[in-house]
């Protein structure tokens, strides 16, 4: 497509206006898709707790989202007169454009990507570590005392995951040999026993791949780690003053955020666009489906774990971070270092 509009509107100018309406045809199904989701998230959650959860806007409630959006977007936005305008203005669109940017790199099958770039995954690593800035300038620029509790909550919290994600990652590049995410994804074709695609079928990844699920939860200040807007504790956190679409803005970036991390735990550890089976027939059935199924299915599991699992202490979830998941994931990466060097390089250095 690129280079048809190169040959018609010019090279320059052509580039501009292919990536533009690839842009869109992530950013707008996205958006439709955050929608949706929301309703999805709040069917799960009514169904565990033997609740109808929503069904009165349109058929069955799937209007629902759509309706609080009209509302929200009708609501006036207010600033407190002590907060620093500007700031906190541009935090929630900060948040929003952190949760958009993550997907450019994202492949949804054979060719499917917006930036097949040879660093995708530190990005991804990149992109997403920004994605606090936007909750602190939301505390501090809000002159109030439980959005700034919030903030520091959520700066010491997503340093404290990153960490541990960032081992996560090296055990996985280790492995397929490329920051690639395309080439993370080909890597896994057949990994296991000759005709199982996934690193996260494999015993010694497997590990790395339910820490990276759990520290994602937390990245994304999920429950149970879901501190940074703790009701019982500082009402709505970094949340507290906003208003209208500014609340709608974090609102959609969550919600993005944990799509992203459903995706890259598709792509990472269990085969992204591949099917479950390196089996001929299989691959009839488009990429773009498997991976779909694999993010709603890792959808499910943080709605499942956030209508089931109690909020973490701020202790317990300092303790996890640092204590546990820390030293896991560091001592991973001499283990599967050591498995490589015996089995994959050993001939070649010998």
């Amino acid at each position: 497509m690129t280079a048809w509009f190169q040959g018609v509107l010019g090279y320059g100018f052509g580039w501009f206006v292919a990536t533009l309406i690839l842009i869109l045809m992530i950013a707008l199904p996205l958006m439709l898709a955050v929608a949706m989701i929301i309703y999805a998230d709040r069917k799960i959650w009514a169904a565990m707790a033997l609740r109808r959860g929503p069904n009165v806007v349109g058929p069955f409630g799937l209007l629902q989202s759509f309706a609080d959006g009209l509302k929200v977007f009708l609501q006036e936005t207010i600033i407190p007169s002590a907060a620093n305008r500007g700031l906190f203005l541009l935090a929630p669109i900060i948040t929003f454009t952190i949760a958009l940017i993550g997907w450019a790199v994202i492949p949804f099958g054979p060719d499917m990507v917006l930036a097949d770039i040879n660093v995708g995954l530190l990005y991804i690593l990149a992109a997403s570590s920004l994605g606090v800035y936007g909750v602190i300038l939301a505390g501090w620029a809000s002159n109030s005392k439980y959005p700034f509790y919030s903030a520091i909550r959520a700066a010491a919290q997503m340093v404290s995951y990153e960490v541990s994600i960032g081992f996560v990652l090296i055990s996985v590049v280790l492995w397929a040999g490329t920051f690639n995410l395309s080439g993370i994804i080909d890597a896994q074709r057949a990994h296991v026993f000759g005709f199982i695609n996934g690193f996260g079928f494999n015993p010694l990844l497997f590990p790395m791949a339910v820490v990276f699920l759990i520290s994602a939860m937390a990245e994304t200040a999920r429950a149970p780690f879901d501190l940074t807007e703790a009701e019982s504790e500082i009402v709505a956190g970094y949340q507290t003053e906003y208003s209208s679409m500014a609340f709608a803005l974090f609102w959609l970036g969550e919600y993005g955020n944990v799509l992203l991390m459903c995706a890259l735990n598709a792509v990472l550890f269990w085969g992204g666009w591949l099917p479950p089976i390196d089996w001929a027939p299989l691959y009839a059935i488009p990429g773009i489906f498997w991976m779909f199924a694999k993010i709603l299915f890792f959808f499910f599991v943080f709605s499942w774990v956030k209508a089931t699992v109690p909020r973490y202490r701020y202790d317990q979830l300092m303790r996890l971070g640092w204590k546990i998941f820390l030293p896991l994931s560091l001592l991973w990466v001499f283990i599967i270092s050591g498995w490589l060097m015996l089995t994959r390089y050993s001939g070649v250095l010998s």
